[in-house]
Formats: structure tokens, C-alpha cells, sequence
């Protein structure tokens, strides 16, 4: 996340002071662990998946996610924190060990998080999911009308291009349409000449509502983030953090970016963000089907 923060421009003077209360993040993802950089951070968890009466994550991908987020690096000296790292985390599990779930899980989680929007100030939702369009047609609907009752409801849902492309047309369902951001994998000129990059496969427009899809981008390419496995003392797993990479992992680097956003300026509504987002982002002279209106650019953000 170092390496991310500086391609990034997030740097420590643009963190928000305490004036407002800490923005909530909604996690939709296969849980969260007890990390050190979360320390009294997650203030609501919910399993959907087994019915846990404790916070966990089996699989490793939601911490990861989270830390990328808004991590305060504890761990690090601060080195591998997040974009955010005073925001506070609502987390869903609706997805199992292996990273895998169901649309009525992800339906039943996204209908939690409306549930405690307002208690938790929750102004973004994080699903670095992506899901495809032969999945059951009803529920897909059904969840796309809830991605909408989230922008009216003035919650931003940040979403995975998914990991599809190169082919165009292979966004993820979730982030096909105008009321959403939808966010590819770019890492810049940071790997010129690294194979596998999650630029190569991540998730082409246009879409059937938007030429420019994805939203935008952010670095997702071997990015170092918080480690489920952690455990303070224990020697079988001494490592705070772990390398992941794909569309996954830039998601939350925008989800951050928008709650950074919205610590700032307060009460400011999804169509603002949304344009603020896109017309700050750094033009990387790719197809609009690759990198939408470009790289995300906290400084440029802020400043707008």
C-alpha cells in the first residue's frame, strides 16, 4: 500500500482532521479479521454464510480488502496503511472460505447495510465481488434495484470490474449501469515489464449504459495489505501482511478515496462524488473501455 499511496498521491496531509464523525464503510465480502490495524474500527459484523456469533474470515480476502481500505498500518510504522485510516468498518460475510456465494446472500447483506446506515454513518459500500450475467435472472435483478435504492438512499456502492477481461463487454453485472462505480485494474508504468499483471485481465467496457466503463482505475497488481492469518506472538503466522492481487484489491482503493472524500466535505451526495471522482482521475491515453476516465488521483480529489 506504500507503493499504491504514492502512484496515488494520497499522502498524510490530505488525511481529515475530527471534526465530523468517522465515515462508515460497509464491507460486502467473506468477513474480517481481528488485525491490529482495525483496532476498535469494526463496529458491526454479521455472518451469512454459517451464522458465527463472532467476527472472523475464513478465506483472508475480505481483511485484505478491508486493510486496503483503511488499515492504519500499526503493524508497519504506518507503512501499509490504507487510503483511510480513521474510517470505521461495517462488515457482511457473504462469502464463504473459498471466496465463493450467492446473489441472495449479497441481497440479504446489501438490505443489512441499509438497516444500519444511519447509526453508523455508512456512505460507502465495498464489494469487490464480481459476479456474471448467467447467474439467476430475478436475483440479479433484484440486486441491481437495491444498487439504485443505494444511490437514492445516498450510499455509494464501489464495485469490481471483475477479473473477465480482456474481451469488451466483460464488466461485472454489478457495475454496468450509471449508479455505481465500477473500478478496473491499472498499475501505471510501475510494471512495465511484469507478466500477469490484473491490468491485462481486468474487465472491459463499454456497457449497456455507459461507454466509459469502468469508472476509473486504481493500482491492484501485488498489492500489500493486512494478513487474516495474523496473530500477534504466534509463530506459526508472524506475518502482518500478504501480497494479493486483481480487481479486487483496486476497489477498495477508490472506496477509500470516496470516504476521504466524504470526511471532508461532509453530507455530499452521490451524483457530486461520483463527478468528482471521474474528473479528477489522471488520463492514462488508454480506451475509455480500459481505463474509463483514468487513474485515480487523491490529491486532485481533495482539491477539486
Amino acid at each position: 500500500m506504500n507503493r499504491v499511496r504514492m502512484q496515488i498521491e494520497c499522502t498524510d496531509d490530505l488525511l481529515p482532521g475530527n471534526k465530523r464523525a468517522p465515515v462508515g464503510i460497509a464491507v460486502l465480502d467473506t468477513g474480517i479479521a481481528n488485525h491490529p490495524d482495525f483496532k476498535s474500527r469494526i463496529i458491526d459484523f454479521y455472518d451469512f454464510i454459517n451464522k458465527k456469533q463472532y467476527i472472523y474470515d475464513d478465506s483472508g480476502h475480505g481483511t485484505h480488502v478491508a486493510g486496503c481500505i483503511g488499515g492504519d498500518g500499526r503493524m508497519s510504522g504506518g507503512k501499509y496503511r490504507g487510503i483511510h485510516p480513521k474510517c470505521n468498518f461495517v462488515v457482511g460475510k457473504v462469502l464463504n472460505e473459498y471466496g465463493e456465494g450467492s446473489l441472495k446472500d449479497m441481497i440479504s447483506g446489501l438490505e443489512w447495510v441499509f438497516g444500519r446506515a444511519e447509526k453508523y454513518n455508512i456512505r460507502v459500500v465495498n464489494i469487490s465481488v464480481g459476479v456474471t450475467d448467467t447467474e439467476e435472472k430475478e436475483l440479479l435483478k433484484t440486486m441491481l434495484e437495491l444498487v439504485e435504492e443505494a444511490w437514492r438512499r445516498n450510499i455509494l456502492i464501489v464495485c469490481a470490474a471483475g477479473n473477465k477481461g480482456p474481451k469488451p463487454m466483460t464488466i461485472s453485472p454489478l457495475g454496468i449501469g450509471k449508479h455505481v462505480i465500477s473500478v478496473g485494474c491499472h498499475d501505471g508504468d510501475y510494471f512495465k515489464n511484469k507478466e500477469g499483471t490484473c491490468e491485462i485481465y481486468s474487465g472491459r467496457g463499454p456497457t449497456p449504459f455507459a461507454i466509459k466503463k469502468p469508472d476509473l482505475v486504481a493500482p491492484g497488481t501485488d498489492i500489500i495489505s493486512c494478513n487474516a492469518g495474523f496473530r500477534a506472538g504466534n509463530r506459526r503466522n508472524p506475518i502482518p501482511y500478504i501480497k494479493k492481487s486483481g480487481t479486487s484489491m483496486s476497489t477498495p482503493i477508490v472506496a477509500g478515496a470516496a470516504a476521504l472524500l466524504i470526511q471532508k466535505n461532509g453530507n455530499m451526495e452521490c451524483e457530486e462524488i461520483k463527478r468528482r471522482l471521474v474528473y479528477s482521475a489522471v488520463d492514462l491515453k488508454e480506451p475509455w473501455t480500459k481505463q474509463g476516465w483514468g487513474m485515480l488521483n487523491v490529491k486532485r480529489l481533495l482539491e477539486v
